[in-house]
């Protein structure tokens, strides 16, 4: 893969399609932008031209976004195009069916032009987005490390569709990659968050949070206790929010290296 990434837009309304090929044309490791209006559309140019990332809405005339992630899973090809999912249907077993087929991000509408964007730079490791320690990340292969958390996160029941699950997997993707941040949380891992997601470091602090308590709430601390090979909490053990962070991200990080 080049720097420059071909991207497919897949959505049967053509001029919100436009609207975002025009936002990506202008901006740095963005190629080739084609759209399609359908699935049967989408399958055309997938066999005739090669795509690094597909973006597709999940409701479409005729058939919908998952018949088409079922068949990028079919593709005899070396290397299958990545898909982010599009979709004013938002609640949790919507995501998880769309994670399931094969999706690596979703969105839901009306979306973040600027956000989306970021995703698709970190899902092929192009990002070059500064923290307050005036480090570049050092890369990592992105997808292996979304498919651990998102695994995680589902396994102990954090809900995909709240604010704070996508900040707690930013933090450990972040974490992972730069262990000694763990140690500045307030100065520096919550506003380097913030900054990517437009928000402030405080809401990003309660959401975190929020999505730690509901997952204590849900009652399937088994299945974190299992991930670690022995018991790591009880009930009434709730840790801060450093510390599952930095658990989790230490975790994956062992993983990754084994």
């Amino acid at each position: 893969m080049s720097e420059n990434l071909n991207i497919l837009l897949v959505d049967d309304n053509e001029q919100q399609s436009q609207l975002l090929k025009n936002y990506l044309c202008t901006k740095d490791h963005i190629g080739k932008t084609d759209m399609a209006l359908s699935v049967g559309e989408a399958l055309i140019k997938l066999q005739r031209d090669k795509y690094d990332a597909i973006i597709l809405d999940l409701i479409m005339p005729e058939n919908d976004g998952i018949a088409l992630l079922d068949a990028i899973r079919k593709m005899d090809v070396e290397t299958k195009p990545m898909s982010i999912v599009l979709s004013s249907l938002f609640n949790e077993s919507v995501i998880t069916n769309t994670v399931n087929h094969g999706a690596k991000y979703f969105f839901a509408k009306p979306m973040n032009a600027e956000t989306l964007y970021k995703r698709l730079l970190d899902m092929f490791s192009l990002s070059n987005v500064m923290y307050e320690t005036d480090q570049m990340l050092p890369t990592v292969k992105s997808k292996s490390l979304d498919e651990r958390i998102t695994s995680i996160f589902l396994s102990i029941g954090i809900p995909a569709h709240i604010k704070g699950y996508q900040f707690l997997r930013e933090a450990v993707k972040i974490v992972v990659k730069t262990p000694d941040i763990i140690n500045s949380i307030t100065k520096q891992l919550y506003p380097g968050i913030a900054q990517n997601f437009d928000t402030s470091a405080s809401k990003v602090e309660r959401a975190i949070r929020h999505a730690i308590e509901v997952a204590w709430a849900r009652g399937r601390l088994e299945h974190l206790n299992d991930i670690f090979g022995y018991n790591i909490y009880e009930k009434n053990d709730k840790p801060t929010n450093g510390e599952f962070i930095a658990l989790i991200a230490d975790k994956i990080a062992m993983d990754i290296s084994n």
